[in-house]
């Protein structure tokens, strides 16, 4: 038997809870891990909580990442005691996921663990540092390189904001940080931002064109704050979308697209190809410091997942929240 949290359906929603699961009821898969470490983010949160519909059939485990080791494989690519990582792909949402200690997975879905950094940090990593990685490879591709001006980044407090901060300073970007929580200043600025901005720079004023302020954006909120960005990016801008928190709606024109030929590229974590994800790893590897990962993290346990799910979602979460399998 082995501890996981699990999701049930309920007469008026659902309902999360540690349980002692046995192995048989795992879920199809070519490889069974022993989960060493998960995280906790917003989606699982969601899920947790049961405040957004990411479950799409229950029981379920959370989780939509995982860190761990093969206890027995069927896939030849992999062998048991081999070392890997596993992000998105439904995980969570459609198969029992890694907030568990135990997950059985398909071998398409696994990563070798990369070297440079060990199962507790990938998960500090996770889903939302590698969102990151892919949201700075967009801008790359979109031509954006250092010097060509300021490059704003939303929801700068939470896990994809923290590492992508971190991320483009490293490069040599100048990056300004847009956060609803003063408190979070110092911390934004020791990870590299050279600016910290309230959300009211944003302000959606419903104008097809405001002044040019941004060569490249990567935004975790959508809605009215996406559309303020559309509309204040310089000639030729780029921004990344990876996130809704701030809705799923869009309300802008044209204009920015047709008059300042900026470019808005959605970047899908969850189904991205395994050329561009282990693409995205090596970059990691290469571009982000392991000690500055081990300080814009918390560990918590599973239990403490549960808990903590309800304040991540009202925004009192700082950075990555890291989640222990090894004690329940």
């Amino acid at each position: 038997m082995f501890n996981a949290i699990m999701i049930d359906k309920t007469r008026t929603g659902s309902r999360a809870g540690l349980r002692s699961v046995d192995p048989a009821d795992l879920p199809e898969g070519e490889i069974t891990v022993r989960v060493s470490y998960s995280s906790l983010n917003y989606k699982d949160a969601l899920a947790i909580t049961g405040r957004g519909p990411v479950v799409r059939q229950f029981p379920m485990i959370p989780g939509i990442d995982l860190a761990g080791e093969i206890i027995s494989s069927a896939d030849p690519v992999y062998r048991p005691g081999d070392q890997v990582i596993a992000n998105g792909w439904g995980l969570g949402e459609t198969h029992w996921g890694g907030l568990s200690q135990m997950a059985r997975v398909h071998g398409k879905w696994l990563l070798p663990r990369p070297r440079a950094f060990s199962a507790r940090q990938c998960m500090a990593i996770g889903t939302a540092g590698y969102t990151a990685m892919l949201c700075i490879m967009a801008l790359e591709k979109g031509g954006i390189a250092p010097g060509d001006g300021d490059i704003v980044v939303t929801g700068a407090g939470g896990g994809v904001g923290s590492i992508a901060i971190a991320l483009l300073a490293r490069l040599g970007y100048r990056v300004v940080a847009v956060t609803g929580r003063d408190s979070l200043t110092e911390y934004l600025r020791r990870l590299g931002a050279a600016e910290v901005v309230g959300r009211s720079v944003l302000t959606h004023t419903g104008r097809p064109l405001q002044p040019a302020r941004w060569s490249g954006a990567i935004d975790v909120a959508g809605g009215k704050i996406l559309a303020a960005l559309c509309a204040t990016m310089r000639p030729g801008g780029v921004i990344a979308a990876c996130g809704l928190a701030a809705g799923m709606d869009l309300p802008l024109t044209v204009a920015p697209f047709i008059l300042r030929g900026i470019t808005l590229h959605g970047i899908d974590s969850v189904m991205c190809p395994r050329e561009q994800r282990m693409a995205a790893w090596a970059r990691l590897e290469r571009d982000l410091d392991p000690a500055l990962v081990d300080s814009m993290c918390e560990e918590i346990s599973l239990r403490q997942a549960i808990t903590t799910a309800p304040q991540l979602l009202e925004g009192n979460i700082r950075g990555r929240l890291v989640v222990s399998t090894h004690n329940a």
